[in-house]
């Protein structure tokens, strides 16, 4: 198969394809090639401008996409960080790299700007998790002119709160309408069997529930302040316990390679000392490294902090990834496990093993995952306040 050729779910989808529409595919499902195939269909001597992430960028991954269909124009690939650079561009061909454009801010309101004089496509694993998500999408389509029309027409608010909070829709059967008008889906049937497995780990449950019924931060020896502060001081006696580090080695040596995805600087601390002691070979991705994954026939470990390595890499050298952790997003744990499933993994077998303990928090926040919801720390503890007035 040339790298030109399509699957039939993915000619399917270039097919159906239109400037304004999302391309929406599983992680690993080819969604790059997709793009560039509709781009060759559709280019009309316009150059060719993609948005995507800072690592995808610099590792130059669209540049090897981009080389086998020899396209004679303009290519310019950059992150969506430097956005606001391309606003005054006109009349050419952009694609829109892993959804970043929810919200109200800089980065919504300039994909708002170029989308309006050029043609598009946007490419999401995960286009919305509610209405307000497709805000701009909308808008960029010319369904509403600005953001307070969509409010005005579908947004009820909760009353007597100091800030806005969504009640709920209304008028959804014409949000579906335009859903389905932009949604482009890839009927993508995955030869991959994933294998998930929760390892359950000891923790400290005598500091744990100190911290709870006092307030105290055990760490920095000082009250806590907030339910953010609350929820960091809990995980991070849950997950700093031996015991997981000792379940976590067990597992690196069941795998050739083993990709660990970890939350927090201390969790970096842990991993590392553990990899020194036992001689794993080991390389980092977080805010501060950028290193590859390392060669080595046995026990390597490649260290992932989840903000700057959940998505825009692959890996097909093993097929086995352990979070250390569980992350309050569900779009990020979902990122996260698709770096290893990839259309040319030579893999059929996925192990994907989550460390997580019986406390209370671990369980909140695996409810939250498995229903697609990401995990609130403010509700959590309301809700948990209430609880412990009731019965305590």
């Amino acid at each position: 198969m040339k790298k030109t050729d399509l699957y039939d779910y993915q000619l399917a989808a270039v097919n159906e394809l239109r400037t304004g529409s999302i391309l929406v595919g599983g992680v690993g499902s080819g969604k790059s090639r997709t793009s560039l195939a509709y781009f060759d269909k559709v280019k009309k001597k316009k150059n060719l401008y993609i948005i995507t992430t800072a690592r995808k960028r610099d590792t130059c991954e669209w540049d090897e996409e981009c080389i086998p269909f020899c396209f004679n124009c303009k290519i310019t690939i950059d992150s969506w960080n430097n956005i606001e650079k391309y606003v005054k561009v006109k009349n050419q061909f952009f694609i829109f790299d892993e959804q970043r454009v929810v919200g109200s801010g800089k980065w919504a309101k300039t994909f708002i700007k170029i989308a309006k004089t050029n043609d598009w496509i946007l490419l999401s694993a995960t286009p919305g998790d509610n209405w307000s998500d497709y805000i701009p999408v909308f808008i960029a389509n010319g369904f509403y002119k600005n953001r307070n029309e969509f409010i005005k027409m579908h947004v009820v608010y909760k009353p007597f709160m100091n800030f806005p909070v969504i009640d709920h829709y209304v008028n959804t059967k014409l949000l579906e309408k335009h859903r389905d008008d932009i949604l482009v889906n890839m009927d993508f049937k995955r030869k991959t069997i994933r294998h998930d497995e929760d390892v359950i780990c000891n923790y400290d449950k005598e500091n744990y529930f100190y911290i709870l019924k006092n307030r105290w931060n055990i760490f920095k020896d000082e009250p806590i302040i907030n339910a953010s502060e609350l929820s960091q001081c809990l995980r991070r006696v849950v997950n700093s316990d031996p015991d997981r580090l000792n379940k976590l080695s067990t597992l690196i040596e069941k795998a050739v390679g083993s990709i660990i995805f970890y939350n927090f600087n201390y969790e970096l601390e842990l991993l590392i000392k553990l990899c020194e002691e036992k001689k794993y070979v080991y390389s980092q991705w977080n805010g501060h490294k950028h290193e590859e994954i390392p060669k080595t026939d046995k026990y390597w470990v490649y260290l992932v902090q989840y903000s700057a390595g959940a998505e825009g890499w692959n890996c097909i050298k093993t097929n086995t990834i352990i979070f250390y952790s569980l992350n309050h997003s569900y779009k990020m744990m979902t990122q996260a496990a698709g770096r290893i499933d990839r259309l040319n993994t030579p893999f059929t077998h996925l192990y994907y093993y989550f460390l997580k303990s019986n406390a209370n928090i671990d369980k909140s926040i695996t409810r939250c995952l498995k229903d697609k919801k990401d995990f609130n720390e403010s509700k959590y503890f309301e809700d948990f306040d209430e609880f412990l007035a009731k019965y305590s």
